[in-house]
């Protein structure tokens, strides 16, 4: 349903399947190839936490920039501070509002 709302903003939206996927489809892009990444915390073979690290200490110009707004049950402070502590931009809780998503999203896209 949000791969739909967000189609119908404008945008074009490509998936992985864990984290170590979103790793690899990053790396392999072009670099400012993605304007943001949202990054669910609890997948399988990588978490997003370790993703984030991972796309974060990668050698290209749009790593450390790159918005990655994490999408979590966690709405407590501890999984806060984690997704802060791995790089992640923002956070973002389950269930999606996709409406404050796609304004943070705007947001963090718009600072680029």
């Amino acid at each position: 349903i949000a791969t739909e709302i967000f189609k119908e903003e404008g945008m074009e939206v490509y998936w992985a399947h864990d984290g170590q996927e979103a790793v690899d489809m990053f790396e392999s892009s072009e670099p400012l190839y993605y304007d943001a990444v949202l990054m669910d915390v609890r997948m399988p073979r990588m978490d997003g936490d370790e993703a984030t690290r991972e796309i974060r200490a990668l050698d290209r110009p749009d790593a450390a920039s790159l918005p990655i707004i994490a999408e979590t049950a966690d709405a407590f402070e501890e999984g806060q501070r984690r997704a802060r502590e791995a790089g992640m931009t923002a956070l973002t809780t389950k269930p999606l509002n996709t409406h404050a998503l796609i304004a943070l999203l705007a947001e963090h896209i718009s600072e680029k």
